[in-house]
């Protein structure tokens, strides 16, 4: 499938369609920057979706961090169920990054423990965004490391169709390439069996089912996607594409040409240390490539092989890395959610990376092109997005200044105890028919504001002594739910137009005194 459906039993309402209206314009327009202004409960989310599902392009959701990313998973997968919603983030539970502290002279060695579920998950993003273009894409910030090359990652791919001569041997030999583990025993991810003339193979990115591939002599005879725990088969295929268990991959040839410029490198740098008397160092350092290359040779893989990541994919230094966004198509949309907290952190990442490597090759722990394994810079970022929306309730000015539009959802905060007042009733039906989006502040759960709003905020109000000589006293938390409403309002809105008032509608001794007190 390649054009996205939303499926949803919301409809646009308040400041939505123009908001959807106006965003969708720009993009065709040709507008790079955009900004969309939204309180959380606004529909911020759906109004994202809608705009999706017009424009019908490839497109990545940047969220700050993994919870919020995995909660805009959820949503998008609800609204477009028949579509490719992945979840890319980082697929570490726990990691120490390789480090030399140099003034107590001790190395910390690179120590992770990597989340295999999260794992299969990065890998059906970047399967995903090569198979079909009605994908969307929820990343954290991870998602501007070094990655892979996509065109390694894809010129790998072993491709099966019923009918084709492909020699047994060469397709063993391949997905050993591409970091498949051949286990007989244990038929887990990425590894496959081979039975008779039989092969299975468990994908680096499905979860649950396997490929099963039977040849007869060279050809192959039939594929089936089977259960890969009870291995019965569920349906059968003409064809299949077996993508990498990891991304970083390159041919043998490339390989080859890699470990001359890493040894040459070494040699450079031993030189460069016993020029300058580190004899500590140049030993260190000779006896680390040694080791990296033995490994490359013997398995075509070491640790920290995304140190080499730059030689490897033959870029010159100081380039930028390949990274997730490399994996899209040249005309996808970007969505960054909570911009002004998000921005922040792809400024950030860099520095602190840089920090880390200086120590390391200056005492010959990796080789200088290890500074070439880092997140973008904040300028490289920006030169890698194609069209973007900024997307926050207080976006900073840079999102501002630089933004060819910003769409606007109107929000009126309606608070009131019983809810059910037919003043109430009559007002919120207005507002709403001027497209507002309504957040209610409810001392009633079953009211009919409740029920009628947007989005809802519960908090109890208790009276206090007589109703008529001693007003009921709202709580500190309503206070502070109202406080908290209005700044967000008045941080991002220049001019309060009618529409944009608090309405308290708590009724009795109360609402005489706020009236009372207007009129003062």
């Amino acid at each position: 499938m390649d054009k996205f459906k939303l499926v949803s039993d919301y409809k646009p309402s308040g400041d939505q369609p123009e908001a959807i209206s106006a965003l969708v314009n720009g993009v065709n327009w040709g507008l790079r920057e955009q900004t969309l202004l939204g309180v959380t409960g606004s529909g911020k989310t759906f109004t994202m979706a809608s705009v999706i599902e017009k424009l019908n392009r490839p497109t990545l959701v940047l969220a700050h961090n993994k919870t919020l990313a995995a909660q805009l998973c959820s949503e998008f997968r609800e609204f477009f169920p028949e579509n490719a919603v992945e979840y890319f983030i980082s697929y570490y539970d726990y990691y120490q990054p390789e480090a030399y502290i140099a003034h107590t002279d001790t190395y910390i060695e690179k120590d992770a423990s990597v989340n295999e579920e999260i794992d299969r998950l990065r890998h059906s993003a970047t399967s995903a965004l090569f198979e079909r273009r009605d994908v969307i894409v929820v990343s954290s910030v991870s998602c501007l490391y070094g990655l892979g090359d996509p065109i390694d990652y894809k010129s790998m791919v072993i491709s099966l169709r019923v009918g084709q001569e492909y020699p047994l041997d060469n397709v063993l030999k391949k997905l050993t390439e591409i970091r498949y583990e051949r286990n007989d025993l244990d038929f887990s991810r990425n590894k496959f069996r081979l039975r008779g003339d039989t092969l299975e193979i468990y994908p680096a990115y499905w979860s649950g089912r396997a490929i099963r591939v039977e040849f007869f002599g060279d050809e192959v005879d039939r594929i089936s996607e089977i259960n890969a725990v009870s291995g019965i088969a569920e349906r059968y295929v003409d064809h299949v594409a077996i993508y990498p268990a990891s991304h970083y991959v390159a041919s043998k040839e490339k390989l080859q040409r890699a470990m001359l410029e890493i040894q040459r490198e070494c040699d450079d740098q031993v030189a460069f240390f016993r020029a300058h008397d580190k004899l500590i160092e140049a030993q260190r350092i000779a006896q680390r490539t040694a080791y990296d290359l033995e490994m490359l040779t013997e398995i075509g893989f070491c640790n920290g092989i995304e140190n080499y990541s730059r030689v490897i994919q033959g870029r010159a230094p100081g380039t930028p890395p390949t990274t997730l966004l490399d994996y899209f198509p040249k005309d996808y949309l970007m969505f960054i959610d909570e911009s002004h907290v998000t921005l922040p952190q792809c400024r950030a990442m860099y520095a602190g990376d840089r920090s880390r490597k200086d120590a390391l090759v200056n005492y010959g722990f990796r080789l200088p092109s290890a500074y070439d394994n880092r997140p973008l810079n904040f300028t490289e970022f920006d030169r890698k997005i194609n069209q973007v929306i900024y997307v926050s309730a207080t976006p900073a000015e840079y999102e501002l200044s630089r933004a060819g539009q910003v769409a606007e959802q109107d929000v009126v905060i309606v608070i009131s105890n019983s809810g059910n007042t037919a003043e109430l009733k009559q007002t919120v039906t207005t507002l709403k028919q001027n497209r507002a989006v309504i957040i209610a502040v409810c001392g009633n759960t079953d009211s009919w504001l409740y029920a009628n709003s947007d989005a809802q905020l519960y908090a109890h109000v208790e009276q206090e002594g007589d109703r008529l000589n001693k007003p009921p006293r709202a709580s500190i938390l309503v206070e502070l739910l109202v406080l908290q409403s209005l700044s967000v309002l008045l941080q991002y809105r220049k001019n309060i137009t009618g529409k944009d008032y608090l309405k308290w509608h708590p009724g009795g001794s109360l609402g005489e005194r706020t009236r009372r007190e207007e009129q003062q």
